[in-house]
């Protein structure tokens, strides 16, 4: 019966100290993106991006990379890839607050000409459990059963 006793107030410590707000000494963040095309609810493309962030000052972040596709528009060009703003971050408790802007912006399969792009647009402050990976925005497409997810996760630099 002791072991049980002692077992059980091992459990809760450590969850008292998993409620302990995490002490961070320099105030910088590793922000984690992951894009998810999903088809039929089972991933079928992944694609992984990161920056480093800071909660001081008014921090901020961009992340931008893509191609240039030739289309039959005016520019005669249409840009695909990603871009992501990040602002106003700050730590809340065991979470991470943060104003996020994701534009995703890709060729839809199969090929054709001329090219027909997808974009994915998203913005707002989301709040997300600090190193756990969290869904931030999700949305269908309207013409299949795929689906495009922005993952986030944020991890304290020490």
């Amino acid at each position: 019966m002791r072991v049980g006793v002692m077992a059980l107030a091992l459990v809760a410590v450590g969850l008292a100290q998993d409620n302990k707000p995490v002490e961070t000494s320099s105030g910088y963040f590793r922000l984690e993106f992951v894009v998810k095309e999903l088809d039929g609810g089972k991933v079928v493309n992944a694609r992984a991006y990161s920056t480093i962030m800071s909660t001081e000052k008014g921090g901020q972040s961009s992340i931008r990379t893509g191609s240039r596709v030739p289309s039959q528009n005016a520019a005669g060009y249409v840009d695909v890839g990603i871009n992501f703003d990040c602002r106003a971050p700050k730590v809340v408790g065991n979470d991470f607050a943060v104003y996020v802007s994701a534009e995703i912006n890709s060729v839809a399969e199969p090929a054709s000409t001329p090219p027909v792009t997808r974009t994915n647009r998203w913005g707002g402050d989301v709040i997300v459990p600090l190193k756990k990976p969290t869904v931030v925005f999700s949305s269908d497409d309207a013409a299949s059963k795929r689906q495009m997810q922005l993952e986030l996760t944020a991890t304290p630099i020490r």
